[in-house]
């Protein structure tokens, strides 16, 4: 079995030293780790209390109820927010998955006029701020008639200079004599590239749909503007519509706190293999 980088001859696991620096490094994840969970285990707590307050943090809750959850699916159409939510997460995710991979694929293995000019162009809008575009486009799709729709919610956000780029600087490190023995067997650039390259693409891609999943979930700003009915309003949008009546229910609030972040989690936890060797992966080596 390979040793541990801190299991060497001469390495002293004894004297004030030692002890300082574990206990010191146990300290800091168990703070980090407290650090990040502790906003999440309140929301839970604050939902299944039965009278929560906004100016006590509820560590264990005397009384544990689910009548804040059964008010807010009674009184809202929650389901009809989750619809919408995954609905437009998922084809937001699935469009940025599908046009970033080809694109980022172009831009790394395929040689055309002005490429490099083209990628630099495509970064060059990430400097671009959301609001500058943000009436521009409205008044797009409000000439098209996609206001309210959900071909307005998906529309503007099918592609994303960040995907392209994480694509893009995946597939160059990886050879291209991959792609160059496939052409001599045969087959053509997209089948060089859905046989070959995507498989070895995998992190880089999850890690592409994570970022958009949870872009999408939690967007607020764009569907609160292009949505002007309840039926159309996603998750986001309405827990600010819970908050805004029930400002003295926390929680109620908290219970639609608590149910818009459960899909996030169950996202991440699915796919956390490839999205952790998607950020710590450059390419093969050696």
């Amino acid at each position: 079995m390979p040793r541990s980088s801190y299991d060497y001859p001469g390495y002293d696991r004894s004297g004030p030293v030692y002890w300082f620096k574990t206990i010191s490094l146990y300290a800091g994840v168990i703070f980090g780790v407290l650090w990040m969970v502790a906003p999440f285990y309140w929301t839970v707590t604050t939902a299944l209390s039965a009278n929560p307050s906004s100016g006590i943090v509820t560590i264990i809750p005397e009384t544990v109820t689910f009548e804040h959850f059964r008010a807010l699916f009674a009184e809202y159409p929650v389901q009809r927010w989750f619809i919408n939510a995954f609905i437009f997460a998922g084809a937001v995710t699935l469009f940025n998955v599908t046009f970033d991979t080809l694109a980022g694929y172009a831009f790394a293995k395929l040689d055309f006029f002005a490429r490099e000019k083209i990628f630099l162009l495509f970064i060059g809008t990430m400097m671009i701020p959301g609001m500058v575009t943000l009436i521009p486009v409205y008044i797009i799709l409000s000439e098209l008639g996609w206001v309210n729709t959900y071909r307005g919610l998906i529309a503007p956000l099918i592609a994303s200079p960040f995907g392209i780029f994480l694509l893009r600087q995946y597939f160059k490190s990886l050879p291209s004599s991959l792609g160059d023995a496939a052409r001599i067997d045969g087959c053509n650039k997209f089948q060089a590239f859905y046989h070959i390259y995507l498989p070895l693409a995998k992190p880089a891609v999850a890690t592409l749909g994570i970022f958009a999943f949870m872009g999408a979930w939690n967007n607020f700003e764009w569907p609160l503007i292009i949505a002007t009915s309840n039926d159309m309003y996603t998750l986001p949008v309405a827990l600010f519509l819970v908050q805004g009546q029930y400002t003295d229910n926390w929680g109620l609030v908290m219970a639609a706190a608590a149910i818009m972040v459960i899909p996030i989690i169950i996202a991440f936890l699915s796919a956390q293999q490839y999205f952790i060797r998607g950020m710590t992966l450059s390419g093969v080596k050696g």
